[in-house]
């Protein structure tokens, strides 16, 4: 999906908050600024030298985007911390312009600096740069998952847990629709798209055209931790529901009974706060780490934060997806156990 970083910001944002790409970045740039406080920092001068565009470029750009500039690393420095920056700026042996009765001084750290290249529409030098980062971003996902973000969902230490239970209570929610719904050659599939409508506003086939899954794919092989321990739950409740209510009619329930018996399940309100963390954690984390646009949750869609790519990029997901791909054999038996 191309994307337009002078529109978008949740596009700027996720990049912005990607650190371990925001290192590469900085690194393969070739952005130069004043060391400080264990950042690099650039006037609005130098950032203006930097995109060849004037000063009054910049100025109008930060009053138009304050707040977006602000939240990431923007500053206006005065008092002691101007004194301290400019002190800083004189050691490293940057000649920067600083009129001597100047009392306030803008500044843009490394974030904040690569944030104005997103917005700036109208410099060559910040086209080029926006085209860096992204080109660095997808390149640092195909490196981290082997060139395919189906499974980077794996790469949280919480999805074998989740994956082990939510097999477990898959058993329980498809013996009790065997003995407890009435003979229906087409009851699994229709019960289990009733229960991913219910959480993630999609039945099974639209969700693997999203992900572009083949045939042999397993979407739950796919799916969020936090996602699989909402469909485990919902699965358990079910399972119990229907037998309950079937031993109490006497009989098994007719497939409209079993529908109805799950509307007034899924509308208990607990399920609300639990249905909406997982909805944002599936469209957000497919947005920004794979790449795929869930439209029937684009109103969940935020941006990623800083521990979230910390979890499916880091060196923690690393290590899991190695001692992953060494135990397959051992995770695969222990499904076959339970």
């Amino acid at each position: 999906m191309a994307k337009d970083l002078t529109t978008s910001r949740l596009d700027r944002q996720n990049i912005l908050n990607n650190e371990i790409a925001i290192d590469e970045i900085q690194r393969k740039s070739g952005v130069e600024g004043i060391p400080w406080e264990g950042k690099t920092f650039l006037t609005r001068e130098m950032s203006a030298g930097f995109f060849g565009v004037d000063i009054r470029t910049i100025s109008r750009c930060i009053e138009q985007n304050s707040e977006e500039l602000s939240s990431n690393g923007y500053e206006v420095l005065r008092g002691k911390r101007l004194k301290a920056f400019i002190d800083a700026a004189n050691a490293s042996g940057k000649d920067i312009y600083v009129p001597t009765k100047t009392t306030v001084l803008g500044v843009f750290d490394l974030r904040a600096f690569l944030n104005m290249a997103m917005l700036l529409s109208e410099s060559d030098r910040a086209r080029a740069l926006r085209q860096l980062m992204l080109d660095i971003v997808i390149d640092l996902i195909n490196r981290k998952t082997g060139g395919g973000t189906k499974y980077i969902n794996q790469r949280d230490r919480n999805f074998v847990f989740s994956s082990l239970q939510e097999d477990s209570y898959r058993r329980q929610f498809t013996d009790a629709l065997k003995k407890y719904i009435e003979d229906d050659r087409y009851k699994y599939a229709h019960f289990t798209d009733l229960v991913y409508v219910s959480i993630f506003r999609e039945k099974a086939n639209e969700y693997k055209k999203i992900l572009d899954l083949k045939a042999n794919e397993k979407v739950r092989d796919t799916f969020y931790s936090e996602i699989l321990d909402i469909i485990a739950a919902y699965e358990s409740g079910l399972a119990d529901a229907i037998q309950k209510e079937s031993e109490r009619i006497g009989r098994p329930l007719s497939r409209r009974e079993g529908e109805d018996l799950f509307r007034e399940f899924e509308n208990m309100a607990l399920w609300k706060p639990l249905i909406q963390r997982g909805r944002v954690k599936m469209a957000s984390r497919d947005m920004a780490l794979r790449d795929a646009f869930h439209y029937q949750l684009a109103e969940y869609i935020e941006p990623l934060n800083k521990d979230e790519y910390q979890k499916f990029l880091g060196a923690a997901g690393d290590e899991l997806e190695r001692l992953m791909q060494e135990n397959q054999a051992v995770l695969k038996r222990l499904k076959e156990r339970e």
